[in-house]
């Protein structure tokens, strides 16, 4: 193998035969004369291509379709030719300079000799002890490279970050989910899961039928069973986040209910009935009056809120968390609530956690928002990103649609586990995440299989691996029905 051109931060190589790589794969180029070595990586391959080469194959063929003599070759050209036209090019990005200490550095200022370089295939081990990272929490999310070595990244490079897992239905998204909120749980995390699909329940249990090493430290959330919120425990901000947010409550009827709400809770007489009461009888304009009781009707059939009564204290996220202090996993089963139901949870989950955490009442919770592309436009999302992780909250979305994520999102994200697409679209969108030039995105992303993915950002130290997640030894309930089995 040996450098044929660079251009920019590309260089291409050439391979014959027996020099064999995937996308994905990392190359040392090693030049003696400075004792220097680049770090690269495939992301594209292709057969060198010339007008001669094309000339000569087209005349073979021919030969070979309208001829049945044996040609005389003692030379044994013909075979030179053959090995000729197998020659490929490796596209590889330069990832790194490696100086006489083995010390990575991501900047480049020397261009390697193609007389006196040696090129030389390395796997993931051997790339670890390149970054030299000496972390604490690991987590084995599956196996890389064609020797299957485990492959691992770090709780704390999720710590404070925002991620997403993004890819076609049914590449293995929830797969990956699932390892990550399992280890953060292990690790004595605090987790909301939003899981649309109730899917995330089955990490109770083992696929033999047992009780998964985390169960006792799950709690499945039924909107207005276990999910029951008390509104004073709420307050006026969280609820009228959820009015303005959820259910598009115009201003003036939001000044309305400001007051109400004040002169209920002067009174100390806030309750559910007494809201509606007062929505009901208070003298304020008619259209305003409609505003308010047709939410209020919403609010009410939702079951979200507990009656203003001693035996109902409701929900309380600090209460759960002093019950478990070695961490906890909250999975709010969103399968059987209507889409405006669902906007309500997720607004007034967000509101209170960033009310807790303000004034340092629980510590700092991973949100993994599943399906998210299904309520990710009608929430405040931007703000959850530009200012809610100041405050600890950290969140991973999970979609199968990434057109539907904000911009805002994919300039700030962190890390970002990309499976399959195929669709140019989808992969536009994805190209233009910080992180990772899109030529590499876009010709990796397009042939991964299933359970694969790109892993991008902090947790792979900005040298993006391709990675086989593994299965999960816990009951997979997402999974699509099917009539004929």
């Amino acid at each position: 193998m040996k450098i044929l051109s660079k251009s920019g931060d590309e260089i291409t190589l050439l391979a014959v035969t027996n020099d064999f790589a995937n996308k994905g794969d990392y190359f040392i180029i090693e030049d003696f004369n400075l004792n220097k070595k680049l770090l690269v990586q495939i992301y594209d391959e292709e057969y060198l291509s010339s007008q001669s080469l094309a000339d000569e194959i087209i005349k073979d063929e021919v030969i070979g379709k309208y001829s049945s003599e044996n040609i005389f070759d003692p030379l044994e050209i013909n075979n030179l030719s053959q090995i000729i036209r197998d020659v490929r090019l490796f596209r590889t990005k330069i990832r790194g300079s490696i100086d006489k200490f083995d010390n990575l550095s991501a900047d480049v200022d020397w261009v390697p000799s193609r007389v006196y370089s040696k090129i030389i295939k390395i796997n993931y081990n051997e790339i670890k002890s390149l970054i030299k990272r000496n972390l604490q929490y690991p987590i084995p999310i599956g196996k890389s490279g064609t020797d299957d070595q485990v492959f691992e990244i770090y709780a704390e490079d999720l710590d404070g970050k925002l991620n997403i897992i993004t890819g076609k239905k049914e590449t293995g998204k929830s797969h990956l989910s699932k390892i990550l909120i399992k280890s953060l749980i292990q690790y004595g995390a605090y987790v909301i899961v939003f899981d649309l699909n109730n899917e995330y329940s089955g990490l109770l249990f083992n696929n033999d039928g047992g009780t998964s090493i985390i169960n006792d430290k799950l709690l499945l959330l039924e909107p207005g069973k276990e999910l029951k919120f008390d509104l004073r425990y709420c307050g006026k901000p969280s609820i009228s986040n959820m009015l303005k947010n959820a259910l598009d409550m115009p201003a003036a009827s939001l000044r309305e209910f400001f007051r109400i709400w004040d002169s209920l809770e002067n009174k100390k007489m806030l309750g559910l009935d007494e809201l509606g009461h007062a929505f009901s009888t208070w003298n304020i304009n008619e259209l305003v009056r409609d505003a308010l009781l047709s939410r209020f009707h919403i609010i009410d059939s939702s079951g979200l809120f507990s009656l203003n009564s001693p035996s109902e204290k409701g929900f309380q996220f600090e209460e759960l968390i002093k019950m478990r202090r070695k961490g906890a996993g909250m999975i709010i089963n969103m399968s059987r609530v209507s889409p405006v139901v669902r906007r309500m949870i997720v607004e007034i989950v967000m509101s209170k956690l960033k009310d807790l955490l303000e004034k340092s009442l629980i510590p700092p919770i991973f949100i993994f928002a599943e399906e998210a592309h299904l309520y990710i436009r009608d929430t405040y999302w931007e703000d959850l990103i530009t200012r809610m992780r100041h405050f600890g909250i950290y969140t991973t979305f999970i979609t199968n649609q990434p057109d539907a994520l904000n911009d805002t999102i994919y300039r700030q994200v962190d890390n970002i586990f990309l499976f399959n697409f195929t669709n140019d679209a989808d992969l536009e969108k994805i190209s233009k995440v910080s992180l990772l030039d899109n030529s590499t995105i876009k010709s990796l992303v397009k042939t991964l299989s299933h359970r694969n993915c790109l892993s991008i950002g902090k947790v792979v130290s900005n040298l993006p691996m391709v990675v086989k997640v593994d299965s999960v030894d816990m009951v997979t309930l997402g999974e699509t029905k099917k009539f004929f089995k």
